[in-house]
């Protein structure tokens, strides 16, 4: 028999007791399929939820910023994000890099596409994609980088957390949000 404890399926353990007995719930976690996205969502109209990619205030701030200087760049720039974790995060891309993506992509209307391999394609870039690379090593706590090359420049926008301390700040913020609000799913941008 095998069990599975990754964790969105802990979670969704977590939010299964947690309807049960009515308690708010911060999701501070990745790597959820889309299956388990709708998990939460119906979730969510039972108990309040908070989820986040990323707890850091600062990082919400660079995806308020990106949707700003995609407005300004994107249209004349190859745009790609970089980042990187320790050597114990199992997820590439990162929630956190997706959720920048999904910031640029929103500004301009979900008019990209991902690219998280080019390693098996043989073909030139795409004017409308966002690229991705991930690195894993050591203790790093969390960078993410998101390039605006053009044919002249490059504008580079980056974050990088030195504790983990900044995740638990913001989730502590979170519950406290939480608490007394009606069921629903809650972010970062509720929180803002």
């Amino acid at each position: 028999m095998i069990i599975d404890f990754s964790v969105p399926v802990a979670t969704l353990s977590v939010l299964s007791f947690a309807k049960a007995h009515h308690i708010p719930v911060v999701i501070a976690t990745t790597g959820f399929s889309e299956e388990q996205q709708k998990q939460i969502h119906a979730y969510a109209k039972d108990i309040p939820i908070f989820q986040s990619s990323n707890m850091s205030f600062e990082i919400h701030l660079m995806t308020k910023v990106l949707k700003m200087v995609s407005l300004a760049l994107a249209d004349e720039s190859d745009i790609e994000i970089i980042e990187t974790h320790h050597n114990r995060k199992i997820d590439a891309p990162s929630g956190t890099a997706l959720m920048l993506a999904g910031s640029i992509n929103e500004a301009m209307q979900n008019r990209y596409t991902y690219d998280f391999d080019r390693m098996q394609k043989r073909e030139k870039r795409s004017p409308k994609e966002i690229g991705f690379s991930s690195i894993r090593g050591g203790n790093i706590v969390g960078e993410h980088t998101v390039q605006f090359l053009s044919q002249n420049e490059t504008f580079e926008i980056t974050h990088k957390a030195y504790s983990r301390k900044v995740f638990a700040d913001g989730s502590l913020k979170a519950a406290r949000f939480l608490i007394g609000k009606p069921n629903g799913l809650y972010s970062m941008d509720d929180l803002m």
